[in-house]
């Protein structure tokens, strides 16, 4: 049975190969524009910053050169039920380094767009196992009125076992600024 966390509660992942999917319904009433909501990752050392470049991973580089994370590409609607974009991680592949996978969620091109994530319900982050069961959901019930980007969760290591952290902060800005923040 799935664990349904709290923001800022944190659990461990038992499982050394698990999924992360990420859901989100627009409202029927927003701006006209396609709503494009972006998955990145971010894989981070112990000083907070990027292992590379190539550990920054979203639609454009879609997996960690030791294949550790994966992303399943970019889903640029969200219509349908279930997880508009999943990412596959392999704690098994995952290189010493590493010390935490943080997942942020973005709206595409927002300000042009008018849009933002208090046009957005029904987020969620979830964990499933390797059998594709779930066992932790982060449900974000905030209303980020005017937020543009929000950190979903995060997953990371202490003292050598993995921990997902249901995270939940949202921010009036876009992927630059996590690109700065963690290079």
């Amino acid at each position: 049975m799935a664990i349904n966390l709290q923001k800022g509660q944190r659990e461990v992942i038992n499982a050394p190969q698990f999924t992360i999917g990420l859901g989100w319904d627009t409202n029927s009433a927003s701006t006209g524009s396609a709503f494009d909501l972006d998955t990145s990752v971010f894989v981070l050392g112990d000083n907070k910053k990027l292992l590379s470049d190539s550990h920054f991973v979203f639609y454009n580089n879609l997996k960690t050169p030791d294949g550790a994370v994966q992303h399943s590409g970019d889903n640029l609607t969200g219509d349908g039920a279930g997880d508009d974009e999943q990412i596959k991680v392999d704690l098994s592949k995952i290189g010493t380094a590493a010390a935490e996978i943080c997942v942020v969620v973005t709206v595409h091109d927002a300000e042009n767009r008018r849009q933002n994530f208090g046009q957005i319900r029904n987020s969620y982050i979830r964990v499933l196992d390797g059998a594709n069961n779930e066992i932790l959901k982060y449900e974000l019930e905030e209303d980020f009125s005017i937020e543009t980007a929000v950190e979903f969760g995060r997953i990371y290591k202490r003292n050598n076992e993995w921990k997902f952290e249901a995270v939940g902060i949202g921010m009036k800005d876009g992927l630059d600024f996590f690109l700065n923040k963690y290079n």
